[in-house]
């Protein structure tokens, strides 16, 4: 609607109001002349009194929108506000921007269906900037009401902005452009905390990222390094062997090239099939056979259609290097370590163990090491809430450590 056709219409409606108050005064032949006099410029001033709130009303409304186009003149302002969060999260914001409107308050909010309502009091400029009104004088008052539809994806917020008056007084009275005030009020606070809810994700994803990349810069470390003394006992108890028993020899250092060939680094190597995991560990296992003789047994059991489930590279081996440190190597008897893998609880998930039957739960072995710190850190980053490790003690004796993954890796970190 265009500012010349606002003007006009309010100046015809009161135009009909004061013929009509004329007529009638008209109509009173009892009240003296001076008196219908009186009455009649009563009314011509408050007509000339409106069509000046009139013309203010349009030129507020052209200060809050100063570009070109269609002004937005009406006292009741309808809106409809798209949100890129879930329905309830957007009630959630709409609540939050109405009451930050001055004055406001909010008379019903129901969660369930998401709607709203509330009541702004309009300010008198001309009677203080801290006077509020009756809010009971319908004139002085305006409505806000809202409601929210959408899924957990995305949302749509339908807002109206209105006077308390009834409709038909629209044609007579103006807001002075609080309603549109209001809508604008309300989207720009809405619009302000999607910003801010997205630059928190933003950093939250970076931290994660950070996370992820120390864990990652961790990982590297791990599959660069051979531990000094595991490379050069093996060494030595493979010079010895090539004089007493040439044949173990060879089969130790050929465990031991594989061993390093699987343990070196490889560009994106932070995820590996569980069969070339379990080969590594294997060959570890052999060669702790060689040094450790009868006093290590060796169980593998993982079924073929796991062999190429996905996981987080050297997991596996350091639950395997844990049993043998700090569960077996302590143990004069020596004993037997288990590598099991199971297709999990029937939920898309597989559970792979690593158990011994060595010295048991300790301080120093109850799940609270730098290797499984890491692997729960991993497994965090990783999987989220899908993934866990658990350590436990293997009846009768012994540690069962049980990573559960799920059987696809996410999309991310493939």
């Amino acid at each position: 609607m265009s500012a010349f056709s606002f003007v006009f219409r309010h100046f015809i409606a009161w135009g009909v109001v004061f013929a009509i108050a004329v007529s009638i005064l008209s109509s009173f032949d009892f009240l003296p002349g001076f008196l219908v006099s009186v009455f009649i410029l009563a009314m011509l001033g408050a007509w000339l009194l409106q069509m000046a709130r009139v013309i203010v009303h349009v030129r507020r409304i052209r200060l809050l929108h100063p570009g070109g186009g269609p002004l937005p003149l009406a006292i009741r302002q309808q809106r409809t506000i798209d949100l890129p969060v879930g329905a309830e999260v957007a009630f959630g914001m709409l609540e939050a921007a109405v009451r930050e409107l001055p004055r406001a308050r909010v008379t019903e909010s129901a969660r369930d269906s998401l709607q709203l309502f509330a009541t702004v009091p309009r300010r008198f400029r001309d009677q203080g900037e801290h006077h509020v009104p009756n809010p009971r004088h319908r004139l002085s008052v305006d409505h806000v009401s809202a409601q929210v539809v959408g899924d957990d994806e995305a949302s749509s917020i339908r807002l109206l902005c209105e006077p308390a008056t009834d409709p038909w007084m629209d044609l007579l009275f103006v807001d002075d452009g609080a309603n549109i005030d209001n809508a604008d009020s309300i989207a720009r606070a809405l619009n302000r905390r999607v910003r801010e809810s997205r630059r928190q994700e933003r950093e939250e994803m970076r931290e994660v990222r950070a996370t992820r990349e120390l864990a990652l810069a961790r990982l590297n470390l791990l599959n660069a390094q051979v531990e000094p003394h595991f490379l050069y006992n093996t060494l030595a108890s493979a010079q010895l062997l090539t004089r007493s028993s040439p044949a173990k020899a060879d089969e130790m250092l050929g465990n031991l090239i594989t061993y390093l060939r699987r343990s070196l680094p490889q560009e994106g190597n932070f995820v590996a099939p569980l069969a070339r995991e379990v080969e590594r560990a294997r060959s570890y296992l052999e060669i702790m056979k060689v040094r450790m003789g009868e006093r290590l047994n060796i169980e593998i059991d993982v079924p073929p259609e796991l062999e190429g489930i996905r996981l987080p590279a050297m997991m596996l081996q350091t639950l395997v290097e844990n049993a043998i440190r700090h569960g077996l190597e302590l143990r004069e008897a020596g004993g037997t370590v288990w590598i099991n893998a199971r297709g999990g609880n029937g939920m898309g998930h597989i559970t792979i163990s690593v158990a011994d039957d060595g010295e048991g739960l300790r301080e120093d072995s109850s799940g609270t090491g730098v290797g499984l710190r890491n692997i729960t850190e991993r497994l965090a980053l990783t999987y989220g809430a899908a993934a866990s490790l658990r350590v436990t003690a293997n009846i009768p004796r012994g540690v069962v450590a049980s990573i559960e993954i799920p059987r696809e890796i996410p999309a991310e970190d493939a």
